[in-house]
């Protein structure tokens, strides 16, 4: 904690709260229509919360700390949309399907199977498949200047020379114009702030296990988590030159879920967007000590958790148009870093850019995300590209 202290930065703690601010207010949305579908309570929703702000914060932390390099987790966002369209399953028979799914999670990493399979995918292929996962954020970034175009405008402004100035700073900078331009119109709202609700508290649910929420529950959660979540997250760490041990972060994230599952610690797993930000130079020039972004995160995440019922309130004080703006604009640098490492090798720029444009697409084939696709699609592309025609025999 003394070494975390020292390399603690003004730039490392910016990029750890805008990491949390961005995967909060991006789907904490779905993260309620899930409790909505499994007809969880008031207090079961405000459990949820405070499960997966521990749950991220307390695995972000350890694991940045035990590997001083910026490791991130976060809650399975595609895994709380099937959720969301589930019908039919109470919320014991959920939570027994989330331990089978931590379970799953857990041996994928304790395997080795999935860290295999990572080192098997060139640097220019994960690359641009973290370019195009993030690239949407850019476009998101500059589609709000439709709704909310001075806002968003003087935020750009200050980005520019910022980048050129103060480059550490930049992201700080630009968040703290957001967020007085929008006082100054008086688009931050705080009337739904309730004190009697800031605080949650943890709800146990004794789970249920059952053939077919394993098979329609379990089964699907995993894969998703693993192919549209932890797939991505590991080509973001790869991309920025961070060996991480991945088998040993998978499977922490796989007990997590196992152990937090009954308090609505549905699924965990790297996060890739989110980490992203803590990984760039405007988290730190020294990529040393650009962990303290990320550990810095999951102490956010932590204190998120535990106010777990005023969370989704302060969050929605912000306008949507500054959480977009600030995502695309801290992401920026890392979008052009790696659209260069992807494009870099003439022998895999084919296969790079077709993973960019299907994971740019968003496209979703059998409720598996488009970074899954875009990688089977650059692995098919890489293969035809070093296949050589076999001699004719005379």
């Amino acid at each position: 904690m003394r070494a975390l202290l020292k390399d603690l930065s003004p730039s490392t703690l910016v990029a750890g709260f805008v990491a949390v601010l961005v995967g909060y207010t991006s789907s904490v949305a779905i993260i309620f229509q899930a409790t909505v579908a499994l007809g969880a309570t008031p207090a079961q929703t405000a459990s949820w919360l405070w499960a997966l702000g521990l749950g991220m914060g307390l695995t972000s932390l350890g694991l940045s700390l035990w590997t001083r390099q910026p490791v991130l987790t976060a809650w399975s966002t595609p895994g709380a949309a099937l959720l969301a369209s589930t019908s039919g399953l109470d919320m014991p028979e959920a939570v027994g399907a989330f331990i089978v799914c931590g379970l799953l999670i857990a041996w994928a990493g304790a395997s080795g199977w999935f860290e295999k399979l990572m080192d098997r995918i060139p640097v220019a292929i994960a690359s641009a498949l973290l370019a195009g996962v993030l690239a949407r954020f850019g476009l998101d970034a500059v589609a709000s200047v439709k709704t909310a175009p001075a806002l968003v405008l003087a935020m750009a402004a200050a980005y520019l020379p910022g980048r050129r100035l103060w480059p550490r700073y930049a992201v700080p900078g630009v968040l703290l114009v957001g967020i007085a331009w929008a006082l100054g119109e008086g688009r931050l709202d705080f009337t739904g702030l309730d004190p009697a609700r800031m605080l949650a508290l943890p709800v146990w649910t004794a789970p249920v296990f059952s053939w077919h929420a394993a098979v329609g529950v379990a089964l699907p959660l995993f894969i998703v988590t693993m192919a549209s979540q932890n797939l991505p997250g590991v080509a973001a760490q790869r991309a920025n030159g961070y060996a991480t041990p991945v088998s040993a972060s998978i499977a922490v994230t796989g007990a997590a879920t196992t152990l937090l599952a009954p308090l609505g610690g549905y699924a965990f797993n790297l996060a890739a967007i989110t980490a992203a930000i803590c990984m760039g130079r405007e988290a730190h020039e020294d990529a040393a000590r650009r962990y303290t972004a990320s550990a810095a995160a999951g102490l956010f995440y932590v204190l998120m958790g535990l106010a777990g019922g005023a969370v989704a309130m302060l969050l929605g004080a912000f306008p949507r148009e500054l959480i977009l703006a600030i995502a695309g604009l801290a992401l920026l640098g890392t979008i052009a870093s790696a659209l260069a490492a992807a494009l870099k090798d003439e022998a895999h720029r084919d296969a790079a850019l077709l993973t960019f444009l299907v994971c740019l697409s968003g496209i979703s084939v059998l409720g598996i995300g488009a970074a899954f696709w875009g990688v089977v699609a650059g692995g098919v592309a890489t293969l035809v590209a070093g296949w050589r025609r076999a001699p004719v025999q005379h």
